[in-house]
C-alpha cells in the first residue's frame, strides 16, 4: 500500500515546535476522571501550540541528560512518534517525524493521507475525520540487545506509557482523542515512513470533539 493519494516523499525539512507549557491549569485527577475514548470530530483544526504540547507529553525531554515524560526501560528509549497531520494550522498536511531533543518535526511525506491510515486501520472511517493522528513505533532491538526477549515486553509497555500520557494531554488541553490498535502494519509503515527496523504499536486519533 502506498502513502496515500496525494501523498509525495519530500526530502526532511525541519520545523521547531513552539516551547510545550509546563504548568497548565487542569489538575491532573479531573483528566484522569475525564478522560474517555472520542470518535467523533468537529471540523476544527489543531493549533501548531497544541500539538506540540501533544508531542512533548508523549515522548518529550524534561532534563538534560535525556530523561523523557514517559519512563523507560534502561532508559533505551525505543519508541519513535510521527504526526500524520491533515488540519493543524501553520501546518500543511504532511507525515512528521518527532525529534524529542530539538522538540522539533521532520517532514518525512508531503499530503494529506488520513484517508489511507483510515483504511490501513481496517476501515474504521472515522481516523479520517480526526485533524491529526499520533503514531508510536518502536526499534525493539535497543531494548531486546540489553534485556532480550523480555525487552518486547518493556517495549510495549512503554508505548502505553506514552500513549496514556498523550490522551490525558488532549483531555487537559480541551481535545477528544482515542488509541487505535487494530491496524495492517506493514500499510501503517508506509504511511508514516517508518524504517524497516521500526515497528508501528499503536495510534493516537485526536481532534476536537463534536458535539
Amino acid at each position: 500500500m502506498n502513502g496515500g493519494e496525494g501523498q509525495s516523499r519530500s526530502a526532511n525539512s525541519s520545523l521547531v515546535l513552539p516551547q510545550p507549557s509546563r504548568d497548565g491549569t487542569h489538575p491532573l485527577e479531573q483528566a484522569l476522571f475525564e478522560r474517555c475514548s472520542v470518535r467523533e470530530f468537529s471540523r476544527l483544526p489543531l493549533s501548531l501550540a497544541e500539538v506540540s504540547q501533544l508531542l512533548w507529553a508523549a515522548q518529550g525531554r524534561v532534563s538534560r541528560d535525556g530523561r523523557r515524560t514517559a519512563p523507560s526501560a534502561g532508559a533505551l528509549y525505543p519508541l519513535e512518534l510521527s504526526l500524520v497531520a491533515g488540519n493543524v494550522r501553520e501546518l500543511a498536511a504532511g507525515v512528521y517525524r518527532y525529534e524529542p531533543a530539538e522538540h522539533r518535526i521532520a517532514c518525512m511525506a508531503t499530503g494529506d493521507c488520513r484517508g489511507a491510515l483510515a483504511e490501513a486501520a481496517l476501515g474504521q472511517a472515522w481516523i479520517e475525520e480526526a485533524p491529526a493522528v499520533l503514531t508510536i513505533a518502536a526499534v525493539e532491538r535497543r531494548v531486546t540487545r540489553k534485556y532480550g526477549q523480555r525487552g518486547v515486553r518493556y517495549v510495549h509497555i512503554e508505548a502505553g506509557h506514552a500513549g496514556q500520557n498523550a490522551l490525558l494531554q488532549a483531555v487537559a488541553l480541551g481535545l477528544g482523542a482515542a488509541p487505535v490498535g487494530a491496524f495492517d502494519d506493514e500499510a501503517v509503515r508506509a504511511i508514516a515512513g517508518l524504517r524497516p527496523d521500526e515497528r508501528p504499536l499503536y495510534l493516537i486519533v485526536i481532534g476536537r470533539r463534536r458535539y
